[in-house]
Formats: C-alpha cells, structure tokens, sequence
C-alpha cells in the first residue's frame, strides 16, 4: 500500500471522529480544498459533498465513488445549502465566522460538527497569522453555546503535521445541554 502525500493525509482530529458517523450518512466538507477528509469519508461509504471555491482543486476529487463536487466562493456569493441538511459537517484550517449560523443551519437533527482550525498564538508560528482567521480563545464552545452539544474540545499548540495553535471541537445537533 502506497502512502499518501502529507497534503492529503486527514487531520488525526477527523480521523479520531470518524467513527462517531453512522454508515452511510451525508457528509459537508467545507473548504475541502484538495479533499483530504472528502476521500476520507466517501471511502467510509458516506456520501460526501465537497465544497470549495478552487476549482482546479475539486478537480482532482472526480470520479471518486460517493463523493460530489461544487464549486462556490462561501464568503462573496450566496450560502450554496439553504434548505438541504447534512448529518455531518466538517471543517478544517478555515474560518469565516459569518458563515457560523449557515453551518448550523444545515445540521439534520442528531448531525455532528467536526470542527478544527487555527486560534490566537499560531501568528508566533506561522500563518494564518490574520486575526480574522483566527479563533479566540475558547471561541468554538461560545459559538456552539445553547445550539450544540459538545462532545470533544481541545485548544492550544500542536507539534504535527507543523507547530501550530489550533482549537478543534466536535458537537452533535439536538438534545442541547446549557452551558452556564
């Protein structure tokens, strides 16, 4: 078995959480760029859409079995998902926190988030070092405060695939738990 390039190997995190995903469940991957966890899941059997606005990248993701492309630009044109739910949604090292209420818009009732992506600190690291493209701390659980509940939650430095500062997060729709 051929190992793949690091560019397309998943996120441990994604990998970690995977599991939680019933068989053969509807799968958002969000600013998929190359579609490292859009092959991930549609090898799982699940049937993923992927989404990013790099269309030379979605390019490569044709012909795989259980999985569809589109291509949108997600912060200049209109949310390509009113009125379709997905039971999981997953996003990786992109944050564009006006798209947050679309995001949990299109969760099915019971549907997973699986969330990581840069936070305050990792502009000591390396980019992304625009504020705008990184999380406060603790930002993840206010944002899903009262909508989800939160399965897992982790922030701070990571050493691989590079040093980095991340906050990662996986909440589930329904059954909501308040959180003081």
């Amino acid at each position: 078995m051929t190992e793949q390039p690091s560019f397309l190997q998943p996120s441990p995190w994604i990998s970690r959480f995977a599991p939680l995903i019933p068989p053969g469940s509807s799968v958002l991957d969000l600013a998929c760029g190359g579609g490292r966890h859009a092959r991930l899941l549609a090898g799982m059997g699940h049937q993923v859409e992927a989404v990013d606005r790099d269309a030379e990248a979605l390019a490569g993701l044709a012909g795989i079995a259980g999985l569809q492309t589109r291509c949108a630009d997600l912060e200049g044109g209109p949310w390509p998902y009113f009125g379709r739910g997905f039971d999981v949604v997953v996003v990786t090292n992109y944050l564009h926190r006006a798209l947050m209420p679309n995001l949990f818009g299109c969760l099915n009732e019971g549907g997973l988030l699986i969330y990581e992506t840069f936070m305050v600190g990792n502009e000591l690291l390396g980019k992304p070092s625009n504020p705008a493209f990184l999380l406060r701390s603790g930002e993840l659980l206010e944002l899903v405060r009262n909508r989800l509940r939160v399965l897992a939650f982790e922030q701070g430095e990571v050493a691989e695939p590079r040093p980095a500062v991340i906050q990662r997060i996986v909440a589930r729709r329904g059954s909501v738990l308040q959180i003081p």
